[in-house]
Formats: structure tokens, C-alpha cells, sequence
């Protein structure tokens, strides 16, 4: 497949890991971006001179600079629940899936290096795109059947539900 710039467009279907989630390895990855997120909103802070009451403001900033918004969408279908995820420019590579019964977990990061010559000059920009999102479902879902695609920049996360819950929904329309 040739290697694709910054701004190729994914076509084909790459299938992300689905991982059932570690707790310990998600409470670390959670604490190591609140502490980032601290660390950044007390710069903030010191930067406009200590003035208390902007804590909320200089955190949201802080959370706005570090992590990516994700536009996410969760769809209720009658034997699964679909979380569907617009990642433009992450590849499955990027992109780590963990899944707990009645939780979801999508964390990714990307970095991108151009460099440029011109004449004697070399430019270099290094950015990175980082995202962490976790989605609270209403019901449990088999964690060992869980699905995951990133097709055009979309990731789809299907989510059949579990046994129990299927039993409990057919009761209740029974009822």
C-alpha cells in the first residue's frame, strides 16, 4: 500500500484492537492526563498572575489544548448497541478500544513530523492529536464478541448485548 501524507484520506477497512478493559491500565491513562490537564491549567493559573476564580476556565482550557473533541454517537439496536466515533486522520494503529460490560473505552494518539528544506534551512513541525473518551452504556454487552472498524475516518464499535439483558428486554415486551 503506498504511504500516505498528513492529509490521504483512509478508504479501507482497518479493524483497531478491542481489548477488554484492564482497570489498572485505564485508571493510569486516566490519571496521567488529569495530571497533564493540572499541570497545564496551573500554567495557566501563574500566567495571569494567580487570580482565583478561573479554575473551571483554565482547566477546560487545559482539557481543550491536550485532548481532541471526538463527535460521538450511541445507537440502540434491538441485539447490540453501535458507538460510532469521526476520527479523521487517526489509523487503526492509533486507535485503542477497551471494552467493560456496561462501559466503552476510546483512546488514541497520533503524532505527525513534516520537514521541509529549503536551501541551507530545514523546518520541522511536530504536532500531536491525542483523544480519550469513555462511554457509559445502559446495559451490559458481551465484551468477547465486541467489534471495531475504522472505515473513511469513522470508527464503529458494535456492541452485542448480553444474554441477560436480551432475556430482560424480551420479558419486558412480553409483559
Amino acid at each position: 500500500m503506498p504511504e500516505k501524507s498528513e492529509t490521504a484520506v483512509q478508504t479501507a477497512t482497518s479493524r483497531p484492537p478491542v481489548k477488554s478493559a484492564r482497570i489498572e491500565g485505564s485508571l493510569e491513562r486516566l490519571e496521567h492526563l488529569n495530571d497533564a490537564i493540572s499541570r497545564r491549567a496551573f500554567e495557566l493559573y501563574e500566567k495571569e498572575g494567580r487570580v482565583d476564580g478561573q479554575h473551571l476556565r483554565h482547566w477546560l482550557e487545559a482539557e481543550r489544548e491536550i485532548l481532541r473533541s471526538v463527535d460521538m454517537k450511541l445507537e440502540d439496536a434491538e441485539d447490540e448497541f453501535v458507538v460510532l466515533a469521526e476520527l479523521p486522520g487517526f489509523t487503526a494503529s492509533d486507535i485503542e478500544v477497551s471494552v467493560e460490560p456496561r462501559r466503552v473505552i476510546i483512546s488514541g494518539k497520533r503524532e505527525l513530523k513534516e520537514e521541509d528544506k529549503q536551501g541551507d534551512a530545514v523546518y520541522v513541525e511536530q504536532r500531536s492529536d491525542e483523544i480519550f473518551r469513555t462511554i457509559e452504556l445502559p446495559a451490559e454487552v458481551n465484551v468477547l464478541k465486541v467489534t471495531a472498524m475504522l472505515k473513511d475516518g469513522v470508527l464503529t464499535v458494535q456492541l452485542p448485548k448480553a444474554a441477560a439483558t436480551k432475556a430482560a428486554l424480551a420479558d419486558s415486551k412480553t409483559a
